[in-house]
């Protein structure tokens, strides 16, 4: 990008700017998987398809570039592109493109909504990271919530949780309030809930096992938790999915 090249490890994350000559290529075995978002701030431009995106070089039309959302008082993130986001601006991120996929009714008030919650996280980012702001107990807890992503059907609770971290309850709710920008039994269920649309998604299994692997052992709590968070059951969230 702008004849400089990045690389980037599993986790992070690059600001592509609109209007910017890039390339990316793919240099890891056997495979990557990526999460990407292009988003429109202000509402600027039309677009129906993926061609809608790609510039014609030889007629380049600068008004239909983009505008960079800015805060005042904050660097661009175009200013320094590549980012390690946090937990919770990885879900936020996964949300989005859940709600722009299933387009349910009002979802691009929500996709809007959870855009401005992405860009805070990401433009609070070197100032959280900073020595002054980073827990002593920041890598074990980074541990710990690799341990719950690998592992979202174990019994995780506050009080285990707690427990691993060597801290009370209270103490180990606010450093994970702190890094990921919410509790733990919040992560566990946003991380359990991915598991299942993943499930859902790519997978044949049952609605029953789908439960029990995404750490729902009773498949009616399941179907339940689901359609809260959701809208709609497990059922009809793989129906609509393999359609779209």
């Amino acid at each position: 990008m702008d004849d400089k090249r990045y690389t980037l490890k599993v986790g992070e994350l690059i600001m592509l700017p609109s209007g910017v000559y890039h390339q990316n290529e793919v240099v890891s075995r056997p495979e990557a998987r990526f999460i990407g978002i292009h988003f429109d701030f202000f509402n600027e431009l039309t677009i129906q398809t993926e061609a809608d995106m790609v510039v014609n070089e030889e007629t380049i039309q600068l008004h239909k570039f983009a505008t960079e959302a800015c805060a005042e008082g904050m660097t661009p993130l175009s200013a320094t592109p590549v980012y390690s986001p946090s937990s919770a601006a990885v879900q936020l991120m996964e949300q989005l493109v859940h709600e722009f996929t299933m387009r349910p009714p009002g979802y691009e008030l929500i996709c809007k909504a959870l855009m401005l919650q992405l860009l805070t996280h990401l433009l609070r980012s070197p100032y959280l990271n900073s020595s002054r702001h980073v827990s002593v107990h920041g890598d074990k807890l980074r541990e710990l919530m690799k341990q719950i992503e690998d592992a979202p059907s174990e019994p995780w609770t506050n009080t285990g949780i707690a427990k691993q971290m060597n801290l009370s309850i209270d103490h180990t709710a606010k450093l994970f309030k702190q890094m990921v920008g919410m509790p733990p039994n919040e992560y566990i269920q946003s991380i359990r809930l991915r598991e299942a649309r993943k499930l859902l998604r790519e997978t044949d299994c049952s609605i029953e096992l789908v439960g029990i692997q995404s750490g729902y052992p009773d498949i009616h709590y399941f179907s339940r938790t689901f359609r809260k968070h959701e809208g709609i059951s497990p059922r009809e969230y793989r129906k609509l999915s393999r359609m779209l």
